[in-house]
């Protein structure tokens, strides 16, 4: 760990680290100097180390790092220099969101860029075989390599931040930002699974929150603006939760923010109520809770009938008409018919739960809680006038199926107002939280709700109807569905009817027809009609068989039933067990909890209570005295009292009384009488106990005959109620035996009725099982040829993989051999060249040699001639063109230069003028063209070579030696 005198130095030095590559040292050295116990005190330095350290570990994706450095700084500057926290904490935010965006879009264009036609021109053949083999595509091979990590970093970074700002008064703000940008972020992206984890971390904190209440920087819910913040994260959560369709947590957040309000006993403004019941609807008309659903219709209506002031007519009537429409899609009878005892209780429990959601009560009380039902809601519609404020369409089918009785023309009457009402519906103008309402939802409730009355109201006029008959009258559904409908209608009592196939009937009867007289007089004769019978036709054996069965069948079940009995109550006490078990911990945590409050508190107390004591001490001393005193007095004024009764004259004379003297004569007083008081008492009880003994002496014998006479007499009647029970019994197996023979007879109708139904099935399905098999096949056929297909495909990328490899290596050998061929020519070339410029050079030696004897010749001359000066300055500028060429082969002058070209240049080519010659080499070319760029400028000091194997030299002007 490397320690820094100050945190300038561990700035500069992670500074260094990161120029020279080193990130991860550089990260190391700002945590080592972040964690240190040295560095507690805020400064700004600090700050910018620790901007400096966020935008590290967003660099390397470090959220460990992040996390420990971010909640050590926090414990830093808590207290000094709290918006310096929420700075960092929004810088890194920012840079976390703008990575893994920049990472996304990059996804974008290499995905944009590999998007093309040309397989063969961008795409390799592996990665053709790569995509037909994995299935994967290129785009998502990219999220998963650039996006997925910097998104996992970003959730990683939304979490840190909302479990260091968590339960911190002076942040709720940044707080409630960062969670609302969590959410955005799940509903931007579709991340159900981390939005499920965000509610769940949002509701522990705040249970954490009511749980401890006793933190330093603990939020308070009673302040508005915190009871605000916390209100619009919970209506964000709400929102998100019904645009991802993740409905239990929608209903779960609904209970969050009821929760909320019944914390802290306020309810919430009607902005915000206006969204809560307008998703209450959503979620309990996705959950097919229609009586829930209108309830929350109403609430809504409520709301925006009394605070929305810019609410038109077409929006109140659009919003009265999804009320009533919705209250009639409610099913028309009670659900909970026949249910068990244990469904019943979770049902109202549910029902009380649900309605303290929808009224909102912020402190429910179960007395005064409303029962939710269908006849309530619909008398309540009518006092509160939301049928008058829909359209004539609504109130007409609302007149037809809860007034009208019209059984043969109920559902003609009602189509066409449904058919009207399916086109109703729109976008509201001034319903922010309810932006569109469609009215088509609820026709096929209503539908079902027109056949039903429509059954009932037949059923009251008719006893007997054909199916065909019944068909024509309900134009909504086929028979098939009408049957279910009767079913489920049948099963909670609401009417009453058989459906006969063989005779193509509907039979309606009517509930409650035979009374309980009147039924009994009919099992009694049943019963003896059954006696007379078999004493006339004695059963056959085989029925006997069949009647042992059936009785011990009846034994298995009443068995079966004792142990689902026992069942279930064993699992109602598992249950009260485990709820005793959660109430027991929850106490003793409570109970900790008080205790150390309590210690806590008592310690303060005995503080505060120390200093009370001291100045308490002195007043209550003086009381005291002052108590002891009058009780003297008023002791010594008794005395004289008693004295002047009694005849006796004081015992202690005035001047010799003291306090201490009074007090004892008083209390030897009062101990003498309160002596004489006891003897009394003790007279007076033990009269009163011998005179309870002799009462009780006198009472015992009548007692025990009243005794055995209530034996005997409950005896009797033990014995005249067993005797009943076992007539009943008798009684009830005769009736069980009659009952079985007369329902013997139907065996045969059962057996052809049974055997029609199973062949249609096995038809049914033998062609089912012939179509899957015919689909199965053509699957089969399909991906043979897929694969054929594919087969094909990756042949012919192998074939011409393979013919552009022996391309290439065609290429690369004629390339190779016309390298090779370029090679030769260029050593043949540079031989000739080798070979000419040995020629040239052979060739100039002569030439020197040659000039060498001319000169000596001509030394030898001017020794004889002296010349003039004159000619030797004349003779001396070489620039000056000669009058008279010499002859080829002639000696030149002495101490002039001669020109190659007049060396070598034929005798009939002595008369043309050579050009004057260049001292700087410029005019001795031969082909007489200017200076080019790549020519070299040469001094006449030494020789110059021209491009190629030829060389010229430069002689000087000068004679040599």
């Amino acid at each position: 760990m490397a320690t820094f005198a100050k945190p300038e130095n561990a700035l500069k030095r992670a500074e260094e680290l990161i120029n020279v590559g080193q990130k991860q040292e550089a990260l190391q050295a700002l945590h080592d100097l972040i964690t240190s116990r040295r560095y507690r005190a805020w400064q700004k330095t600090i700050e910018r180390i620790m901007f400096k350290y966020v935008e590290l570990c967003v660099d390397m994706r470090r959220g460990r790092f992040a996390k420990d450095g971010l909640i050590q700084y926090r414990i830093v500057c808590q207290q000094v220099n709290i918006n310096s926290l929420e700075e960092v904490i929004k810088h890194f935010m920012h840079l976390a969101t703008e990575r893994a965006e920049l990472a996304r879009s990059q996804a974008q264009a290499l995905e944009e860029a590999l998007d093309v036609e040309d397989l063969e021109a961008d795409k390799r053949p592996e990665d053709l075989m790569l995509s037909y083999v994995s299935g994967e595509k290129g785009k998502d091979r990219s999220d998963r390599e650039l996006v997925t990590p910097w998104f996992k970093f970003l959730w990683e970074t939304y979490r840190t931040v909302l479990e260091i700002l968590r339960n911190n008064s002076k942040l709720e703000g940044l707080y409630a930002m960062t969670a609302h940008r969590a959410l955005q972020f799940c509903k931007q992206y579709k991340r159900t699974t981390e939005f499920r984890r965000l509610c769940e971390i949002i509701r522990n904190h705040l249970a954490n929150l009511n749980k401890y209440r006793d933190q330093r920087d603990r939020p308070d819910l009673t302040a508005p603006e915190s009871l605000q913040l916390y209100l619009d994260t919970r209506f964000e959560q709400l929102k998100v939760a019904t645009e991802l369709e993740l409905w239990q947590e929608a209903f779960r957040s609904i209970e969050d923010i009821h929760g909320l309000m019944c914390l802290v006993k306020k309810t919430p403004k009607a902005s915000l109520m206006v969204v809560y019941y307008a998703k209450l609807t959503e979620i309990f008309w996705t959950s097919s809770s229609h009586l829930y659903h209108a309830y929350a219709w109403l609430k809504l209506f409520t709301l925006q009938k009394s605070f929305n002031k810019n609410l038109s007519q077409r929006d109140l009537q659009l919003i009265a008409s999804s009320v009533v429409l919705a209250a009639l899609s409610v099913p028309p009878y009670d659900c909970s018919q026949g249910a068990s005892h244990l469904e019943l209780e979770n049902e109202k429990e549910r029902n009380l739960k649900v309605a303290s959601l929808i009224g909102f009560d912020v402190e429910p009380k179960s007395e005064n809680r409303e029962v939710l039902s269908r006849s309530g809601l619909l008398a309540e519609l009518v006092s509160k006038g939301v049928t008058s404020c829909v359209t004539q369409e609504v109130k007409d089918v609302y007149h037809l199926l809860e007034h009208e009785f019209i059984p043969l023309d109920l559902a003609s009457k009602v189509q066409p107002l449904l058919t009207k009402i399916s086109k109703l519906g729109g976008k509201l103008s001034s319903v922010s939280a309810v932006p569109e309402i469609q009215l088509s939802q609820y026709v096929p409730a209503l539908e079902k709700l027109a056949t039903l009355r429509l059954l009932q109201q037949v059923s009251q006029v008719y006893q007997t109807m054909k199916i065909e008959n019944l068909c024509n009258m309900i134009p909504f559904f086929d028979f098939s569905i009408v049957e279910k409908i009767s079913v489920d209608a049948i099963k909670h009592n609401f009417i009453a009817m058989k459906v006969d196939h063989m005779k193509g009937a509907v039979l309606f009867g009517q509930q409650n027809l035979e009374s309980d007289i009147l039924r009994d007089h009919l099992a009694h004769f049943a019963e003896y009609l059954s006696n007379a019978r078999v004493m006339i036709y004695p059963p056959l054996k085989r029925a006997k068989k069949l009647g042992d069965a059936l009785s011990g069948l009846g034994e298995t079940v009443e068995k079966e039933h004792k142990r689902l009995l026992a069942r279930k109550s064993i699992i109602e006490k598992r249950k009260e067990e485990q709820e005793r078990q959660l109430l027991e911990m929850e106490r003793e945590e409570e109970s900790k909890r008080l205790k150390q409050q309590k210690i806590t508190e008592e310690a303060e107390q005995r503080r505060l209570a120390s200093e009370y004591e001291q100045r308490k001490n002195q007043r209550i001393l003086k009381e005291i005295e002052e108590r002891e005193l009058e009780e003297a007095q008023a002791l010594l004024q008794e005395a004289e009292k008693r004295s002047k009764k009694k005849g006796k004259k004081p015992v202690l004379e005035g001047e010799k009384i003291t306090k201490q003297s009074l007090m004892e004569l008083a209390l030897s007083e009062q101990l003498r009488e309160r002596q004489e008081m006891e003897k009394k008492l003790q007279k007076l009880s033990k009269t009163m106990d011998y005179l309870e003994r002799a009462k009780r002496e006198e009472a015992a014998p009548l007692i025990e005959a009243a005794f055995k006479q209530r034996l005997v007499e409950e005896a009797a009647i033990h014995e005249r109620e067993q005797q009943q029970e076992i007539e009943l019994s008798r009684q009830r197996h005769a009736g069980d035996v009659e009952q079985k023979r007369r329902l013997g007879r139907m065996l045969e109708n059962k057996r052809i009725f049974q055997e029609g139904v199973v062949s249609r099935r096995q038809a049914e399905f033998n062609r089912l099982r012939q179509e899957r098999q015919d689909r199965i096949n053509q699957i089969i056929q399909a991906r043979q040829q897929e694969r054929e297909t594919r087969r094909r495909m990756i042949y012919y990328l192998r074939s011409e993989e393979e013919r552009l490899r022996k391309l290439q290596e065609e290429e690369e050998a004629r390339k190779r051999e016309e390298a090779e061929r370029r090679k030769k020519e260029e050593a043949e070339r540079k031989a000739k060249l080798d070979e000419i410029a040995e020629k040239q050079r052979q060739r100039e030696r002569e030439l020197e040699e040659k000039e060498k004897k001319r000169r000596e010749e001509v030394l030898g001359k001017s020794t004889i001639l002296s010349p003039r000066p004159a000619d030797l300055s004349s003779a001396a500028r070489p620039s000056e063109p000669a009058s008279t060429p010499p002859a080829t082969g002639a000696a030149p002058t002495a101490g002039k230069y001669v020109p190659r070209f007049k060396r070598q240049q034929p005798e009939g080519a002595a008369a043309q003028a050579p050009p004057e010659a260049d001292r700087w080499g410029g005019g001795s070319r031969a082909d007489d063209r200017p200076p080019q760029p790549g020519d070299r400028w040469r001094d006449d000091r030494r020789p110059s070579y021209t491009s190629g194997a030829s060389r010229s030299t430069w002689s000087s002007s000068r004679p040599r030696g």
